[in-house]
């Protein structure tokens, strides 16, 4: 498949789910209870089950998440480094600055699982089972930072941090996974992404681009460009190639991800920014994305 075949979809599913939100008529009780279904259980299964399902090939893969590690730990320092640039008071840079390393997975997913298929789908799983603990760490200590939250206490409940380390725990076993739960994963794992890609459409919301134009500029540079670049530097360095080297890229290319709201909201932090940035990441990643890939295409 093209690149264009493989992006359209995907991007056509978030409009689709921008225009039922305005004019299907739905409450936001339905969008919430939505966003919640995801979150909590079927992008969890996803992971879990992509995970448990694929015997985990360190070597192969290490290449790939030493990547993964050094683009994300860049995103962090050009996101922290830029604080001052960017005019924010505490509250609203601790909610802004997930945004500079947090991904889409949802978005990724789709990507790779056209260009790759099912090997796509589980590399991607794997670099997704490192990044989003170390991801989540570094959004959840900004914003515990600020308010009285604990690190632990809040990585210890987030849904996506549990089935990341229990799919790797269950493939390190390599215990096959039992007919019937891995099928019933399967079908949690399909509405995922197709209904994740709605909700994503749902969620955009461009109120406060004007008032917070200068971070909101430099995240997004450094998201969609900053990170990449840095992604494509070690990739090479490191050897990496084929759906290794896509799954970095795709996801180091990545907008923010909608989670990123929802975390910001649930600790206190400013909403309207972190959601300013993820509809203005999402809009310009339509443009970026297809350039990243032309690279490896």
């Amino acid at each position: 498949m093209t690149t264009l075949q493989i992006l359209i979809p995907t991007f056509a599913l978030i409009v689709l789910g921008f225009l039922l939100k305005r004019h299907a008529g739905f409450n936001q009780g339905f969008w919430s209870d939505l966003e919640w279904l995801i979150y909590y259980i079927l992008f969890p299964a996803l992971l879990f089950g992509s995970l448990a399902r694929h015997p985990l090939e360190i070597q192969s893969a290490a290449g790939m998440i030493y990547t993964g590690f050094i683009f994300m730990l860049g995103g962090m320092a050009l996101g922290y480094l830029g604080q001052r640039w960017m005019r924010l008071g505490e509250r609203e840079f601790a909610s802004a600055f997930q945004c500079a390393f947090r991904f889409n997975s949802y978005i990724g997913f789709a990507i790779l699982g056209g260009l790759h298929g099912a090997e796509g789908v589980a590399v991607f799983a794997i670099l997704t089972g490192f990044m989003v603990p170390l991801a989540n760490v570094g959004a959840v200590w900004a914003l515990a930072r600020h308010g009285n939250h604990g690190l632990l206490r809040e990585l210890s409940r987030n849904p996506l941090v549990l089935s990341t380390f229990a799919g790797l725990a269950w493939s390190i076993t390599g215990w096959p996974l039992p007919t019937m739960i891995d099928t019933t994963l399967g079908f949690l794992g399909e509405a995922a992404l197709p209904l994740g890609l709605i909700a994503v459409g749902a969620g955009l919301r461009l109120a406060g681009v004007g008032r917070h134009a200068p971070a909101i500029a430099y995240l997004t540079v450094v998201k969609l460009i900053a990170v990449p670049a840095i992604a494509l530097g070690a990739a090479m360095l490191l050897g990496v190639s084929g759906v290794y080297l896509a799954a970095a890229l795709v996801l180091a290319a990545l907008p923010t991800a909608s989670s990123a709201y929802i975390l910001a909201v649930r600790m206190g932090g400013d909403g309207q920014i972190v959601a300013a940035l993820i509809a203005t990441h999402t809009l310009a990643a339509a443009i970026t994305l297809p350039l990243w890939l032309l690279l490896i295409g």
